[in-house]
């Protein structure tokens, strides 16, 4: 993974997004700031930055994914994949459906993922050294960079969705006492079913991530 480092930028998210575009670089790529004036957080609400936490983006082949994804879930994949990380260093971090990073109970950043052209874009934001009010910090002490690289050591391993997605069912029971939104609505992850290909029943009705 080519890494392009930032002292600032609007949005990582972005400005990946307008290189892939324009078929300026060479996938898989990553695009990395110390702080970001425009940072795009999920049901595009802006991300608050305060410097040195994590402002990440990367982009990813279509062809280069595991073969059993199904793109609607690659946040939760991927997400997951950061999770676990961040827990072989030590984090007792959990991932709330579908893609939000947790501390007990207090929200620590979030991925959420596009298509463009033929790639899979995710940003990440996470607060690994100060948070806003009503957030929280990761409960552990380490380098940006050295996450980094052991991320995306694991990202280069292609587990499976299957093998991912038997880790996450096991905590799934975390989410029932939160919520989570689709569309306007809020919705009450206690009384959710998560289903084999990463998505929720709730009242009958199939809903998948749309981060």
């Amino acid at each position: 993974m080519q890494i392009l480092f930032l002292e600032c930028v609007d949005s990582t998210q972005k400005y990946l997004k307008k290189l892939v575009l324009e078929d300026k670089i060479t996938l898989p790529y990553a695009v990395v700031a110390d702080y970001q004036t425009d940072g795009v957080g999920s049901r595009e609400n802006k991300w608050n930055s305060i410097k040195n936490n994590l402002f990440l983006s990367f982009a990813i082949p279509l062809n280069e994914l595991p073969k059993d994804l199904k793109l609607e879930s690659s946040s939760i994949y991927f997400s997951y994949i950061l999770k676990e990380t961040l827990q072989e260093l030590g984090s007792f971090v959990w991932l709330k459906w579908p893609n939000d990073f947790y501390i007990n109970d207090k929200k620590i950043g979030g991925m959420i993922t596009n298509i463009v052209k033929d790639s899979l874009i995710c940003g990440v934001g996470l607060n690994l050294v100060n948070s806003p009010d009503d957030f929280a910090k990761l409960d552990i002490a380490i380098e940006r960079d050295f996450l980094l690289q052991r991320y995306f050591a694991n990202i280069k391993k292609k587990s499976l969705w299957k093998q991912v997605f038997s880790k996450y069912k096991l905590e799934f029971y975390k989410n029932q006492n939160f919520y989570t939104h689709d569309k306007s609505l809020i919705i009450f992850l206690g009384n959710a079913t998560l289903q084999d290909d990463g998505s929720i029943v709730i009242n009958g009705e199939r809903i998948y991530s749309r981060r």
